[in-house]
């Protein structure tokens, strides 16, 4: 027999004996040696409740939502974080929650919301890592004496009057068992916050981002937020180690854990800027030093933050990084973020109260006379215009996405509850809404003149930040 002969009759021989007949003696097996009748949990929960398909839905439909009111936004002359912020009030209690609790419910159950409050985490973490990034710490050395003062008022007068207002509602606001300082302290930091993305949004639009406007409150918004920062990780000490040598200890660890980071990392992060391949490894480190700050018991977004300013941002490592982490986290894990604070964000719980109603506005007139009074009176004392120096207050007045953060951190710990947590969004919202409109129309001709020498360039964080993040 020829060659292509025997191989029509291997062919079928060597099928039928291996996978005719295993096939066979598998059947004979299952139908004899095994109970066809027992029930079956379906993966992904009981009842067939596909958790894994409700979270994907609920995923692409909050993403969508998000950049379609991101759109919106933006044709408003409002930055698209802002559309971004109140879809997630939408989708929340306050307005499909109240309209449609079974679209809630559905959209939303609890195994799903579990879900997406960890990838929620994953996106504040990473967010703030590239913010750390977009941080030229060579840009803080050598600053004026305008920079230098705008930016201490902008931090000092919200903290007081934070801390002022929060002791006459202690009593009326703090959770049960949460003491007058940590309740002040938060509060303080949650009216000295600068949402320094945001700001850089609203001067690329515009076009003062290399204005001297633009690089003094830039300027400003670096500093600012790097003491807010620092502020905050207090509080949560305080709250967290529950005693003064449980405060000395955590401050102690996070000192040394940041020395460690940035006199250890940043020099080795410089000496390999231009191996790209490494940049898998940097976001691996961001992961870990996340939790090596969450384990110190100041919250895992320190450590993420501490390890973006470590890492040099003009090289070609942390580009490439920002490539790796800069799209899933602000298209689809900050969405998801938005929606789950807006879960949490309540408008319901003010309902027609005159009361609280009356504290919502309170908040607000304090936070923004703190903000945009404190840094326009002090640019203007210092001889900035009438004009610039009411623009100048506006950006600072910005709170945005980084407000959002830290409320949420806030009743995570359990510092604020329900109701303030809604108040503080309501207040992180408009003083953000009245950012660009102020910008816009307070214009004049100082906006043109050149840099004046006491300021430094631009950061040069400030177009990447935009660009990279459209926040």
């Amino acid at each position: 027999m020829t060659g292509p002969g025997r191989e029509r009759v291997r062919t079928p021989l060597v099928y039928g004996g291996l996978v005719v007949v295993p096939l066979a003696l598998t059947t004979l097996l299952l139908a004899t040696g095994t109970d066809a009748t027992a029930p079956v949990t379906p993966a992904g929960g009981a009842g067939g409740e596909h958790v894994l398909v409700r979270l994907l839905v609920a995923a692409a439909l909050i993403v969508a939502v998000c950049r379609l009111a991101g759109a919106v936004a933006g044709a408003l002359g409002q930055p698209p974080v802002l559309g971004e912020i109140a879809t997630g009030i939408l989708l929340g209690p306050s307005v499909l929650g109240a309209l449609w609790p079974g679209g809630t419910a559905w959209l939303l159950p609890d195994p799903v919301l579990s879900h997406l409050g960890v990838l929620a985490q994953l996106g504040v973490i990473l967010f703030v890592f590239l913010a750390g990034l977009e941080i030229d710490l060579r840009s803080l050395r050598g600053r004026r004496r305008l920079a230098l003062v705008v930016s201490h008022v902008s931090i000092a007068v919200p903290l007081l009057l934070g801390v002022a207002v929060a002791l006459a509602v202690h009593s009326r606001f703090a959770p049960p068992g949460v003491a007058s300082m940590p309740f002040a302290l938060f509060m303080g930091v949650a009216m000295s916050v600068t949402a320094l993305p945001v700001m850089a949004r609203i001067l690329m639009d515009a076009g003062l981002h290399r204005s001297r406007l633009g690089t003094l409150a830039l300027t400003c918004a670096l500093v600012d937020d790097l003491t807010a920062w620092c502020l905050l990780a207090v509080v949560i000490a305080l709250v967290a180690a529950g005693g003064a040598a449980g405060v000395l200890t955590t401050i102690a660890l996070s000192a040394g854990f940041a020395a460690a980071v940035l006199y250890g990392v940043r020099p080795l992060a410089r000496r390999f800027g231009d191996a790209e391949p490494a940049a898998p490894v940097v976001l691996g480190g961001v992961l870990l030093a996340a939790a090596c700050t969450d384990w110190i018991g100041v919250h895992a977004i320190f450590g993420a933050f501490l390890l973006g300013l470590a890492l040099p941002a003009d090289t070609a490592l942390a580009r490439r990084v920002r490539e790796l982490a800069g799209g899933v986290t602000m298209v689809l894990l900050l969405p998801l973020f938005f929606a789950y604070s807006g879960l949490r964000t309540d408008l319901s719980l003010l309902g027609t109260d005159p009361v609280l109603w009356g504290w919502c506005a309170l908040i607000l007139l304090v936070a923004v006379a703190g903000k945009l009074g404190g840094a326009s009176v002090a640019a203007r004392g210092l001889g900035v215009s009438p004009r610039e120096s009411l623009r100048i207050g506006a950006l600072m007045n910005c709170r945005g996405l980084t407000e959002i953060v830290v409320l949420n951190i806030g009743l995570d710990l359990g510092v604020i509850g329900p109701e303030l947590f809604t108040i503080l969004v309501v207040m992180a919202l408009v003083s953000t809404a009245m950012a660009a409109p102020i910008v816009r129309g307070a214009r004049g001709a100082e906006e043109r003149a050149p840099d004046p020498p006491d300021l430094p360039p631009v950061p040069p964080s400030a177009p990447a930040l935009v660009s990279d993040t459209h926040r």
